[in-house]
């Protein structure tokens, strides 16, 4: 007798044997597992959001301008203050594409430029100094001549009068004369702070006569602007 499909009986009960039997048993259940697939899903949702953000970064850039090292303001700007790197600018900054270097440089800075600090088409100017009916007129201070504070592009001062013991002014004559900083440098020969003073042209000659004698001092009015 075969033993391929052969049957036997076991306490009452019929038992398939061989191949046929084998057919007969189920497969096993799939256990699924709720946590893997929420896992993976939210693995799949952030490497998109991922892709995205690198796609936007790297199509937002652009190439500006920035400043090498500290320019103080009024000062030209020379191609070694400048460098060029590329930023992800946002769209409420308006910094100065790198294209734009040539004419930056020679112009003068109209604020103080930190280190590293973006070009703005407001931190530069074409002003030229000095312009149509005006004149700059230097004056070398002493300390006690000129303000404690250290004086800056821009400021704006008084040359005041100081006559000598038993000296008089002739009536009428003003005690001082307004005028705006656009330049300060110390002396090499002298160690004297050296101020070039933005003046009206009309009274570039009695200011200048008058620094001549040495008998003035520099004071420093309201920063406001």
């Amino acid at each position: 007798m075969s033993m391929s499909g052969a049957a036997t009986r076991i306490d009452g009960t019929l038992k398939q044997e061989g191949p046929a039997a084998a057919a007969l048993v189920p497969p096993p259940k799939l256990r699924r597992r709720p946590a893997l697939v929420a896992a993976a899903i939210g693995a799949i949702c952030i490497g998109a959001l991922l892709a995205g953000w690198a796609w936007t970064a790297t199509t937002n850039t652009h190439e500006v301008l920035v400043a090498r090292h500290s320019i103080e303001r009024g000062s030209v700007i020379e191609a070694d203050d400048l460098a060029r790197v590329q930023v992800s600018a946002g769209p409420a900054l308006k910094p100065v594409a790198a294209s734009e270097f040539d004419r930056v440089v020679g112009q003068r800075a109209a604020m103080d430029i930190s280190s590293g600090g973006m070009l703005t088409p407001d931190s530069f100017t074409a002003e030229v100094v000095p312009g149509e009916n005006q004149s700059v007129v230097g004056v070398a201070l002493t300390p006690a001549q000129a303000p404690g504070l250290e004086l800056r592009y821009g400021d704006k001062v008084r040359v005041i009068v100081t006559p000598a013991q038993g000296e008089e002014l002739a009536a009428g004559t003003p005690l001082s004369n307004d005028a705006t900083v656009v330049g300060v440098h110390t002396s090499e020969e002298t160690g004297q702070t050296v101020v070039d003073l933005l003046v009206p042209k009309a009274d570039a000659a009695v200011l200048a006569t008058r620094i001549a004698t040495g008998n003035i001092a520099l004071v420093l009015d309201s920063r406001e602007r």
